[in-house]
């Protein structure tokens, strides 16, 4: 018969044998919750963007608007594809246990995913800087604009960019530097262990400063932009009916740098940390967290086209108007002296008339000066009629 002792080790030794195993399968179920969350909320954001500029290019009345559209349609369908696409490698992974040595003993699906982490990645920075750009010539050279720019040279420089985030997504596999299994094991990306040789350094490094060069050509255009844009309204006496749009665009614009700075910029600035140093350090759990906030990027942007459209920012005004105006009303207090001195004095009809005017219209609140001018006013019409 045991002893009391053995009892509870063997207790406690079947408990350290299967608490392992209920955590992993605890963080697993949540991997798996989030992805999906995330990829749902994803498609179904982008696909409504998409109905929303495929609605608002219909009744385009600026033609210098037409290439933004464009590039923001592009940059939808991108992110709306990334999500379908990188979504579903994931649950197949999962799927599957991450058992990447049973289902891809080749490394051909792995190098699929890593390949379209960097390709749906550098794409969505690429058509920002390039929206950027864009809305700085069109502000800054309209003339230029509306001559230079033709939708033919829009669908070449689409290709052109989606080519270079195809190249450098493609140059792993070229050079015979697959893509590798993350140590999580859900997902695969460039070797940031220890490198073999200087390509296993640079293919990381030119994927992060390509991506931090078009954050820093959005982030110069836009502010030239913005600065053109404000001094020219100022200048301005009368606001021109294009100005709307342009201010429409510009906060659009702003939001999307805005949004891909906080997405991307820790993960772009972590991959260069860990690349320039000698100590290799890559920290997965940590570096698969900065790439979940990246992903949040291709969600975040959709809702910039939903939110600050012209219909909405328009709506928002008006309230934020009303609510300045709300704050600032003060009740109506009336100064009967100049009534009362004007009543005693010869021109009484035009007193009375003035008096009664102002009884009948309390909620009109003037200054003295306001209300002379009135009264002046009053009686000329008095004396005419």
């Amino acid at each position: 018969m045991p002893t009391m002792s053995a009892i509870e080790s063997a207790d406690l030794t079947s408990w350290k044998e299967a608490t392992p195993t209920n955590i992993t399968c605890v963080k697993k179920n949540l991997s798996v919750t989030t992805s999906v969350i995330s990829m749902t909320v994803g498609i179904l954001s982008n696909s409504l963007a998409f109905f929303i500029l495929l609605k608002s290019s219909k009744r385009m009345p600026l033609k210098s608007k037409a290439p933004f559209s464009v590039f923001a349609t592009s940059l939808v369908v991108t992110d709306l594809l990334g999500h379908l696409v990188n979504g579903s490698v994931v649950l197949y992974v999962y799927s599957l246990r991450k058992d990447w040595e049973m289902f891809d003993p080749r490394g051909r699906v792995c190098n699929l995913f890593g390949a379209s982490l960097v390709f749906f990645g550098l794409s969505p920075l690429f058509l920002g800087s390039a929206m950027a750009i864009e809305r700085c010539i069109g502000v800054t050279n309209p003339f230029y604009h509306s001559t230079g720019l033709a939708f033919r040279h829009m669908n070449k420089l689409l290709s052109v960019i989606w080519f270079l985030a195809a190249l450098v997504a493609a140059l792993p596999v070229v050079l015979m530097k697959s893509y590798r299994v993350q140590s999580s094991r859900s997902w695969c990306f460039y070797s940031l262990d220890e490198p073999d040789d200087w390509l296993d350094a640079f293919l990381p490094l030119l994927f992060a400063l390509l991506g931090l060069l078009a954050l820093l050509c959005s982030i110069v255009c836009n502010t030239v932009t913005s600065c053109s844009l404000l001094l020219s309204t100022m200048h301005r006496k009368h606001r021109s009916r294009g100005t709307a749009y342009h201010i429409e665009m510009i906060c659009q614009l702003m939001a999307i740098m805005l949004v891909s700075c906080v997405c991307w910029g820790p993960l772009l600035t972590r991959i260069i940390l860990l690349t320039s140093k000698d100590d290799y350090d890559p920290a997965s759990d940590k570096l698969l967290f900065l790439v979940r906030i990246a992903t949040w990027n291709q969600i975040l942007d959709p809702w910039v086209y939903i939110l600050l459209r012209k219909a909405v920012l328009k709506k928002f005004y008006v309230m934020l108007q009303r609510c300045c105006r709300s704050k600032s009303r003060e009740p109506v207090r009336w100064q009967h002296s100049f009534l009362q001195s004007s009543s005693h004095s010869k021109m009484g009809p035009p007193a009375c008339l003035f008096d009664g005017l102002l009884m009948q219209n309390t909620h009109i609140s003037l200054s003295n000066d306001a209300k002379a001018e009135v009264f002046h006013v009053t009686l000329s019409m008095w004396k005419k009629g």
